[in-house]
């Protein structure tokens, strides 16, 4: 199993890219950030710095969207972050939320997102494209490689992931729903005639190392109201007795809105609705040991990566135990002497 950390781009710049070195000091295979641009540092700037000071570490955005950007500036960045740095960024996408919510805008349509995604991977992997009517190529790029994974969590976008994604993000880590929603992409692509096992499968959620439950509680509960934003889209469509599992829509019963100038931080004020037992299962929390009897669930479901959101107090001290502790457990022990 491979990890991630995930950041917010929060200033001074300089403490993104410190986190990120120590991610990688401590064995994590990729940094991922935040991508809302009214909200946070533009990433795209930071991931260069980043990349220049580390030397395995993989970046990308967790997630970015069709809407913000033209898809063919995206691609630009991709490509020419991959010259410089030699092929070492991954396209997290979905269909957008803080991104787009707080210009007052709208998440894309499933049409656009596929579309998107097309004209993304096909430029930066240094390849021509259809778009608006024309044939486009960077000249410039050689040799670039991207993969795009989607964020997703109804039954038409688990779809369109099967049938598009190179991966599949899951912003939760709930065990049910995780194994409901890595079948469903599965059988998706099986049907488009790919092969299920190509996709890569990533885990999203808060880890938290700790023993205090109720403060490690009270840091990332916000987490289960970020989440809810895509729930409440999904009850809006399907209503709730669909085929969406009710460990997912059920606990949104109690929402009354989101302020999004509080999104994804610890302590926000509108996130009560969002009780202790989802916390529980949507993130990873308590010691090392309980953090690895969860991974070990989420591997043997087919998850190839868990990314850990770092969205609160206790940052450095989790990364650490992660390297030590968590991260060894879960890689494949290799003996010099047989």
């Amino acid at each position: 199993m491979d990890f991630g950390a995930v950041l917010q781009t929060n200033p001074p710049a300089s403490r993104t890219v410190h986190l990120a070195k120590l991610a990688e000091q401590f064995g994590f295979s990729h940094v991922w950030t935040f991508d809302s641009h009214l909200l946070w540092q533009e990433p795209y700037v930071i991931y260069s710095q980043i990349l220049a000071e580390t030397k395995r570490v993989i970046v990308g955005p967790m997630v970015t969207n069709p809407a913000t950007r033209d898809w063919t500036v995206t691609a630009s960045i991709y490509a020419t972050l991959n010259e410089m740095y030699g092929n070492r960024t991954i396209c997290g996408i979905g269909r957008g939320d803080s991104a787009v919510r707080v210009t007052n805008g709208a998440p894309t349509t499933l049409k656009t997102l596929r579309e998107s995604i097309h004209v993304i991977r096909e430029l930066a992997n240094s390849r021509a494209v259809e778009y608006n009517g024309a044939q486009l190529q960077f000249p410039w790029s050689v040799g670039s490689t991207l993969d795009i994974w989607v964020a997703a969590y109804g039954p038409l976008a688990l779809k369109l992931t099967g049938e598009v994604g190179d991966g599949f993000i899951l912003q939760l880590a709930d065990l049910d729903i995780a194994e409901w929603m890595i079948k469903t992409v599965r059988d998706s692509a099986e049907a488009a005639g790919r092969d299920p096992m190509s996709i890569e499968f990533c885990v999203a959620a808060p880890m938290y190392i700790g023993d205090d439950w109720e403060h490690m509680r009270e840091q990332c509960r916000w987490f289960g109201g970020m989440v809810g934003n895509h729930v409440a889209d999904i009850v809006s469509k399907y209503g709730t007795g669909g085929s969406v599992p009710k460990a997912l829509t059920d606990y949104i019963a109690g929402r009354e809105g989101y302020d999004y100038n509080e999104h994804g931080r610890a302590g926000n004020t509108h996130t009560s609705f969002v009780p202790d037992e989802i916390v529980d299962r949507f993130c990873l929390l308590g010691t090392a040991d309980q953090h690895i009897e969860k991974l070990k669930a989420l591997k043997e479901l087919g998850v190839d990566q868990f990314a850990g959101y770092l969205q609160h107090d206790n940052k450095e001290e989790t990364l650490r135990v992660y390297g030590e502790t968590v991260i060894p457990a879960l890689k494949d022990h290799v003996t010099a002497k047989a």
